[in-house]
């Protein structure tokens, strides 16, 4: 029998020019500062904002803690000999009530000769939207750097990137290098490498930012933008009651979901890796040996690489977004 149990964490909120109070009222994150919450984050190993375990006999304890204590044991030996101590995943809802910057992010190699820090490459899963919401994904068609620059000096961004129209359940994959940008009226999850680094290009000429008027990187992101990336990037999946449905499969993460209206049981045996469920619907019990938790809407888990079978009860219908490393072993 083993000592390690699923893990939950003490959400981190952070407050954002664009944000809302939709993750405080409706996805039960808690805080005594009322203002425009844009961000949750759910698992965190960025330096500053370490995850802190909230359930069990190592509350308290963060999450590089856990993990110089029980390596492989939390994160799996793969993961563990690649990425050490650090974990390599980070896992965050956001809500915009308006539209954030259009960004891009670097890759491992420009990141690490950098920052001294990993790339990023990430994927959303649509939680809510407004009529019309949109999400801005790439190029429209391919362009040249002194078309993206003359866009970029005309104020006219919006214009050359691709535009998605976004509905709860749509899945947008976006690696390093590719413009982006989430619209207004959009609540949604984000699962991504463990990074912080974000080259921001344009953020809409805000007037309500005043003094604290973000800075952009203009030149940093030159470098970093793949103007191939173009097209349609949306990913729509309608999953089976009580089956598995891929959404990203890529070599930082392997994202499923699962929709359940009985018991499920969930085996690991011939995994290698940590598994992070995200409740985005409903509530359920998640069962291991001779114990149990529950997981609501908007909480998070972590089921360490030891732990080799749970079951999962829903309380009528749940949605859940399941997340591992890909490592040659998993099923």
């Amino acid at each position: 029998m083993s000592d390690l149990y699923p893990f939950k964490f003490e959400t981190v909120l952070k407050e954002k020019v664009w944000g809302g109070n939709a993750l405080v009222s409706k996805y039960n994150k808690k805080t005594s500062v009322p203002g425009r919450i844009g961000e949750s984050w759910e698992i965190s190993a960025v330096s500053d904002n370490q995850s802190v375990v909230s359930n069990g006999f190592l509350a308290g304890n963060n999450i590089e803690e856990l993990i110089e204590v029980y390596m492989g044991d939390i994160t799996g030996d793969v993961v563990y000999e690649k990425f050490g101590n650090e974990f390599p995943l980070l896992i965050k809802l956001i809500e915009a009530r308006e539209d954030l910057s259009i960004q891009v992010h670097p890759g491992n190699d420009m990141a690490k000769e950098r920052h001294n820090a990993y790339g990023k490459t990430e994927m959303w899963y649509i939680l809510e939207s407004e009529p019309g919401a949109k999400i801005y994904t790439g190029f429209r068609e391919g362009i040249t750097k002194d078309m993206y620059l003359d866009a970029l000096a005309a104020g006219t961004m919006a214009g050359i990137l691709n535009v998605e129209t976004a509905v709860p359940g749509d899945v947008f994959f976006t690696p390093a290098g590719r413009v982006h940008a989430i619209g207004a009226g959009t609540v949604l999850a984000e699962i991504q490498q463990t990074s912080d680094i974000t080259y921001r290009i344009f953020d809409w000429n805000r007037e309500n930012a005043g003094p604290d008027k973000r800075e952009l990187h203009t030149e940093l992101a030159l470098d970093a933008i793949d103007f191939s990336a173009t097209g349609h990037h949306k990913i729509k999946v309608d999953p089976a009651v009580n089956t598995l449905e891929n959404l990203v499969k890529c070599e930082f993460f392997n994202t499923n979901i699962i929709r359940l209206d009985k018991p499920l049981k969930r085996e690991y045996y011939l995994n290698d890796s940590f598994v992070i469920y995200i409740c985005v619907e409903g509530e359920m019990k998640i069962r291991w040996e001779d114990s149990f938790d529950t997981l609501a809407k908007g909480e998070t888990c972590l089921i360490p690489a030891m732990i080799k079978e749970i079951t999962m009860e829903p309380v009528g219908e749940a949605r859940l977004l399941e997340v591992y490393i890909e490592t040659g072993n998993n099923v």
